[in-house]
């Protein structure tokens, strides 16, 4: 299985297909360390929590995602879980892939280094809104709720018709001064997120060629591969644990729980296998 995954580093030759749909995004698992030097064995432990990036790729169409997951790895180990992915559903020479996710720039920053220009980012149209929800009181002469609903609409319409401008124009005039805390100044934030992206808003080139424009599919894939299994009621982890149950949930999330029993006597450890 180690080698499947070595052989799953570079775009293959074939011409794979068409367009595929990506996403990738962090899970939290809750994780223990033990100090085994205490001497009180009651308050040896360390609870905390540490993110597991899960990715997933589907031919467009597809309803049978192949999934990665990196645990306590790089952000370029997580770019190349999601181009394994990608590989592993289809992925050439000819293939374009859409990403969808939040707007950390690592993930962004990845899709441009693994897929070059064969990747086209967007960021997550509800993640987007949620910083012009928060702006949305403040750009409005009383905050009425009803005034509150028609900036929003107006602002999600531009947003979906490219014109992006138009709602940087829009937040413009009541950008708070600098003096005041980001905490305080949803509009200068909700206008610094959109203007440091403006090339991963081309909503409607999604909307056209029928590509989603949020990131609903990975948020849902965290419960069902993730959290169903790792973030039970009152369970915590060891890491190495975690590692290995995370790679065993990929591999009955990408179908290949028999192969993976199969050649477990050649390799024995779960952490290493990325189907």
């Amino acid at each position: 299985m180690l080698e499947q995954e070595k052989q799953a580093q570079v775009i293959p030759e074939k011409e794979g297909c068409v367009q595929q749909i990506g996403e990738m995004d962090g899970s939290m698992i809750p994780i223990v360390t033990t100090n085994e030097e205490s001497e009180d064995k009651r308050k040896n432990k360390t609870l905390q929590w540490k993110e597991a990036r899960l990715s997933l790729v589907h031919k467009k169409g597809s309803v049978t995602p192949k999934f990665g997951v990196v645990f306590q790895g790089s952000v370029n180990e997580a770019g190349q879980s999601l181009l394994n992915s990608a590989i592993l559903a289809g992925f050439g020479r000819k293939t374009q892939l859409h990403a969808v996710g939040d707007g950390a720039p690592w993930i962004a920053a990845q899709v441009q280094d693994k897929f070059g220009i064969q990747g086209r980012y967007l960021v997550d149209f509800y993640h987007v809104c949620e910083y012009l929800a928060n702006a949305s009181s403040h750009c409005t002469s009383n905050g009425s709720d009803s005034e509150v609903k028609n900036w929003m609409e107006t602002q999600k319409k531009a947003l979906k018709n490219n014109e992006y401008e138009t709602v940087l124009n829009d937040l413009k005039p009541y950008i708070e001064a600098d003096n005041i805390d980001d905490k305080q100044a949803p509009v200068r934030v909700c206008y610094r997120y959109l203007s440091n992206r403006t090339n991963q808003l081309d909503y409607k080139t999604a909307i056209e060629n029928d590509l989603p424009i949020g990131s609903g599919e990975i948020e849902s894939a965290h419960k069902y591969v993730i959290q169903k299994r790792l973030k039970l009621s009152g369970a915590w982890w060891k890491t190495n644990n975690a590692d290995s149950m995370l790679a065993l949930r990929v591999v009955r999330a990408n179908k290949c729980w028999n192969d993976y029993w199969t050649t477990l006597p050649k390799n024995n450890h779960p952490k290493s296998i990325h189907f």
